[in-house]
């Protein structure tokens, strides 16, 4: 699951991110640690148990987006990536700004599909991405608690 979101990731940051300040191997570079970045931003939300930011994300409306504490990291990821592959920081927050509402739109119609391809996407079993039986007690734990 994780490596196809962030193989998806790196597609649709590498294609919105063409023809940039930066060459082609240091946009590749960019694309793939930006799309690193966003997976280790979800991984730590599912540990923590923080599973509604996810949710809200990819399956929210767009003008939920800029509000999301995910999205921002995401794109303040994005943006220290660009900078480190040598755009100025200017560039590199504009880049990121126009880069990070694709991208998460992008994986976002992975998760809305209704397409059999697209099944291992889906956010009603998200606890289920944690490995062994975290995801279990996670959701022990939440109906506990009410």
């Amino acid at each position: 699951m994780f490596e196809n979101l962030k193989r998806i990731a790196m597609q649709r940051l590498a294609e919105k991110m063409a023809g940039n300040a930066l060459n082609d191997a240091a946009t590749g570079a960019a694309a793939e640690e930006g799309a690193g970045a966003l997976l280790s931003s979800i991984k730590e939300k599912i540990s923590s148990g923080n599973l509604d930011e996810i949710k809200d994300l990819f399956s929210g409306g767009s003008e939920n987006m800029e509000s999301n504490g995910l999205f921002q990291n995401a794109k303040a990821k994005l943006e220290e990536v660009l900078q480190s592959k040598g755009m100025s920081a200017e560039e590199a927050k504009a880049e990121a700004e126009n880069t990070a509402p694709d991208l998460i739109n992008g994986l976002k119609e992975r998760f809305q599909s209704q397409d059999a391809a697209d099944s291992e996407f889906n956010l009603d079993d998200i606890s289920k991405w944690i490995p062994g039986n975290a995801g279990d007690l996670i959701n022990k734990a939440k109906n506990l608690l009410g």
